[in-house]
């Protein structure tokens, strides 16, 4: 059997006896497919499409507030900067809601851009974003950015002091609670004495403020991170702490001439709170210059703290210092004492 030798390329074909034509056929075919392959000009594939990086959104520093609407700054990348037919879509959830696109932009000039009056809704509105390119493919979204839409005044509630409460000091501490991160102001009415201060993480606040003799109405303001304000009040009264007595008379200058004249002695008395003292026991004493000294029995003071004395300042008198004294003893509340002076002129 005769055997023919066939050169291919990158090997070599064996054929055998009567064989050749089909062979020859077959190679012939081959290689006008090769040298087609080798001629053929090559046709590009489509670019794969390019999706751009997600922007970002900038923080508020107070994401609390009382507007309507907000307005949201965004960064692009840079590579979208200038190319037309690139979009920001803003979207927002509602709560725990679904987020639904809220507003689209053109991708301007600049890296930043302000999409503006975002409206708001009750309660949290959470904020994303992505790019669009030409042919609507969309990037990543953003970091989410929330804002709270509060309307609603801050609740202030004041534990201490109690209404009307007396206190002996110069200052009184106002303790209570409001909104978290509220700022305050305390303003005494009756002084005009203004002080600030703020709620902490849970609200709670306590505050000192200037207080004068008598009563004093105090205001406290309340502003909320929203910007609502809230406004509440009390009054309180400041007393001396201790016993006190004040004397008084319906004269305090009189000459010899004008002798005898008839002169009336007063005292009011007030507990260490501040308050009329009624039931203290009162003595008051005139201690005449040229004459014996004068001396009231014991008298006793009204439900408004008060006792008076009526006497005469004797003809016989000389010129000088009338001392007057009054003496309070007030039992297990204490005793105290008060002096003053009538001048005898010649």
């Amino acid at each position: 059997m005769a055997i023919a030798v066939i050169a291919l390329s990158g090997g070599v074909l064996l054929v055998a006896n009567g064989g050749l034509g089909k062979v020859a056929a077959v190679v012939g075919t081959t290689f006008d497919g090769f040298v087609t392959d080798l001629t053929r000009t090559p046709v590009p594939s489509a670019p794969e499409p390019v999706v751009s990086d997600a922007p970002t959104l900038e923080t508020p520093d107070e994401p609390y507030t009382n507007q309507p609407t907000v307005d949201l700054n965004v960064t692009v990348p840079a590579v979208v900067v200038g190319q037309a037919g690139n979009r920001v879509r803003i979207y927002v959830a509602i709560g725990k809601g679904i987020a639904g696109v809220a507003r689209e932009v053109a991708v301007g000039t600049s890296p930043r851009l302000l999409v503006p009056g975002l409206t708001l809704s009750t309660g949290t509105n959470t904020f994303t974003a992505t790019i669009l390119g030409p042919t609507d493919l969309e990037s990543e979204p953003s970091a989410a950015v929330s804002y709270i839409l509060d309307k609603t005044k801050p609740k202030i509630t004041i534990s201490s002091p109690a209404a009307n409460a007396i206190v002996n000091a110069k200052t009184v501490l106002v303790a209570g609670k409001t909104q978290a991160r509220s700022t305050l102001s305390l303003r005494n009415q009756t002084t005009n004495a203004t002080v600030a201060g703020a709620a902490d993480g849970n609200g709670a606040f306590s505050i000192a403020v200037p207080i004068g003799t008598g009563s004093n109405q105090i205001q406290v303001t309340a502003t909320d991170p929203a910007g609502n304000v809230n406004i509440a009040s009390l009054t309180v009264r400041r007393g001396s702490g201790k016993l006190t007595a004040s004397l008084t008379a319906s004269f305090y200058q009189v000459r010899i001439s004008k002798l005898p004249e008839s002169v009336r002695l007063f005292v009011i008395v007030t507990d260490p709170d501040g308050r009329a003292l009624q039931g203290a026991h009162v003595t008051f004493t005139l201690a005449i210059p040229g004459v014996p000294a004068i001396t009231s029995s014991t008298l006793t003071t009204s439900s408004s703290g008060r006792a008076s004395f009526t006497t005469t300042i004797p003809k016989g008198a000389t010129a000088g210092q009338c001392s007057l004294t009054v003496i309070v003893q007030a039992g297990s509340t204490g005793n105290t004492t008060d002096r003053s002076a009538i001048t005898i002129l010649k």
